[in-house]
């Protein structure tokens, strides 16, 4: 699911929560059917927003089951180590007029991403948090 948020939003709890129950949850019914009773494993990292009790709440009553995510370790972003990098590969060398040119942009460079990336990136991400572990929660690249 692709979200853009529009220049001078403030992202908080309130916010964040509104974006998984009226965005999130709807796309993964559309595009899953049945994943949703089936049970979701849920990553995001430490940042306030994500883990204030106004969103806890939602994801537990979805029964969505949190990954845990160790302090200070952007290494273990998807979007960081995976997502970005695929990205910038489609847009590096184009030029924008509009934000809305930007994010037609950054949806095409999404679905051009293949399954087998995603799995990839899946893949990476377990190595890397086992990484983490083994190294005691420390940074890892």
């Amino acid at each position: 699911m692709v979200w853009p948020v529009l220049i001078g939003t403030t992202i908080n709890a309130q916010y964040y929560k509104k974006v998984l129950q009226d965005k999130l949850r709807p796309a993964i019914r559309k595009k899953q059917p049945g994943l949703l009773e089936s049970g979701i494993l849920f990553h995001h990292d430490n940042a306030p927003v994500h883990t204030a009790r106004a969103v806890t709440d939602v994801l537990a009553g979805y029964k969505w089951e949190p990954v845990e995510h160790p302090r200070y370790s952007p290494d273990l972003a998807p979007c960081d180590f995976h997502l970005f990098p695929k990205m910038k590969e489609h847009l590096r060398g184009q030029r924008f007029e509009t934000e809305e040119d930007i994010i037609q942009a950054t949806k095409v460079a999404i679905k051009n991403l293949d399954k087998c990336s995603y799995v990839t990136a899946f893949k990476d991400w377990l190595q890397r948090k086992e990484k983490c572990a083994n190294n005691g929660g420390c940074y890892v690249e």
